[in-house]
């Protein structure tokens, strides 16, 4: 009876310490990750977040790459930038399943850096640079949403007199509906409609690129480096952070928390997926983009499909139809990248006994989120030239948290051999794009004083 009693004891307190550690790391009474975060999703639908947080308008600025680096060293930069993030990406995913094998399961970038780097490193710089970086791509999302909404109304009233500080608020109307879906999970079918839309309006566009190329209204070809040393060198550090930033998502951890169990595996599936869909979006529009208008691309597509007068090189649907799409997107992925400050407010002000749809949790979600997509919109409308301010912003934050952050945390993780293959092949990646983040922040930091004499509150641009 004492035996028996004795080892009851001890089950007991394996249970209780074995609750203890489950209490810890899976935060089970946490509303932010049992609402924004709550683990549904399958392994297609993860395709969905990833391909619609990273294919997207910006590859219309790939022929202007192109343009500044030429055609062997932007198909090298594109391609390697795919690679290299497929590989960080993944390298996340199994660092997250390493740890949540060990009973440590994490559903934020910022948890995981904590247990990695140690709640000083990580509330001190991977913390601020994430939300830095989620807000500064919500903001540029809804100036871009307008400017296509805008580019729409100019084909049919070039003349009309509405202004972009106005498509921006209207785009932002939209994200404030929009953003009342409660969860990342809530997003899945209108990321497939996202995905979809990356498809038809990447074809498009590349067909247009192709049939104005073969036409008599096609622009001289000249793919020579245009300007000096010093403007071309500034140019190419400028088209390296334009592809990497492109290529940029900085919340996979956030996504991969919206896996239902197990997870296994899925995170895999997800991103072969999303760069499927990356594959035949990204690299078409460049090279056609570029083919057809050389070293004269401008830093939309779209602008190039017209003349400085304002005349039409392509048929009008071919530019309304793509940008329309644009827009739609866009208001997905405007609230994609506002998930982290979504799970930090519902953190706050929710009460996790009950559901989320009473009044009492449904009210406090409503004001905080349109509060905060407000004035998202108002700074929008208010710097039109915010781009150049979130090129700095990218460089500092995106080239880390994706391209520098996960070889580190794999390094620190598992440890591999110091002469071995995988250690310094993780280590040549963070010191490569260490430096073209650099690069890329020198060039923005000049492109902003260069632009400073165009800046003025709701300029019409």
């Amino acid at each position: 009876m004492v035996a028996l009693e004795t080892e009851e004891s001890g089950s007991g307190s394996l249970k209780h310490g074995a609750l203890e550690s489950r209490e810890q790391w899976e935060p089970k009474r946490d509303a932010g990750a049992l609402v924004v975060l709550e683990s549904k999703g399958s392994w297609q639908h993860v395709g969905f977040h990833l391909t619609a947080s990273i294919a997207g308008p910006p590859i219309l600025t790939f022929p202007f790459a192109f343009a500044a680096l030429g055609w062997a060293w932007g198909m090298i930069a594109l391609v390697s930038a795919g690679v290299v993030t497929f590989y960080s990406y993944n390298l996340l995913s199994l660092i997250l399943e390493h740890r949540a094998a060990q009973g440590r399961r994490h559903v934020r970038f910022r948890d995981l850096a904590t247990d990695i780097l140690g709640p000083k490193l990580s509330y001190g710089l991977v913390y601020p640079m994430q939300f830095v970086v989620c807000l500064g791509a919500v903001i540029s999302i809804v100036l871009v949403g307008g400017i296509s909404a805008k580019v729409v109304y100019k084909v049919y009233y070039p003349d009309g007199d509405l202004q972009l500080y106005q498509f921006v608020v209207f785009f932002g109307a939209a994200t404030m509906i929009m953003g009342q879906l409660p969860s990342f999970h809530s997003l899945r079918y209108v990321n497939l409609l996202s995905l979809l839309m990356c498809l038809t309006y990447s074809f498009t566009i590349t067909g247009a690129c192709i049939q104005l190329g073969y036409s008599d209204r096609a622009p001289p070809r000249d793919y020579s480096l245009p300007g000096s040393e010093k403007q071309q060198a500034f140019a190419a550090f400028n088209a390296l952070a334009l592809i990497a930033t492109a290529y940029g998502n900085s919340i996979i951890p956030e996504t991969q928390a919206t896996l239902a169990p197990p997870v296994e595996g899925k995170m895999f599936k997800g991103l072969a997926m999303a760069y499927s869909v990356i594959v035949v979006t990204f690299l078409p529009v460049a090279i056609a983009g570029y083919w057809t208008f050389g070293n004269l691309s401008a830093p939309s597509v779209f602008t190039n499909f017209q003349t400085a007068d304002g005349t039409l090189l392509v048929s009008k649907w071919l530019i309304v139809m793509p940008s329309s799409m644009c827009v739609i997107q866009l208001i997905s992925a405007a609230i994609i990248y506002s998930q982290p400050t979504f799970d930090l407010f519902e953190r706050k002000i929710a009460d996790v006994d009950k559901d989320r749809f009473t009044a009492r949790n449904g009210i406090p979600r409503v004001i905080v989120r349109v509060v905060f997509l407000a004035l998202v919109t108002l700074i929008a409308a208010m710097f039109p030239f915010f781009g150049d301010v979130n090129a700095i912003v990218g460089s500092f934050g995106f080239t880390p948290l994706d391209f520098v952050f996960p070889m580190v945390f794999y390094i620190l993780v598992f440890k591999p051999p110091k002469r071995s293959i995988k250690f310094w092949g993780n280590l040549i990646i963070i010191i490569v794009y260490s430096l073209v983040g650099l690069a890329g922040a020198v060039a923005a930091v000049r492109q902003l004083i260069l632009d400073t004499s165009y800046y003025k509150l709701f300029a019409d641009v």
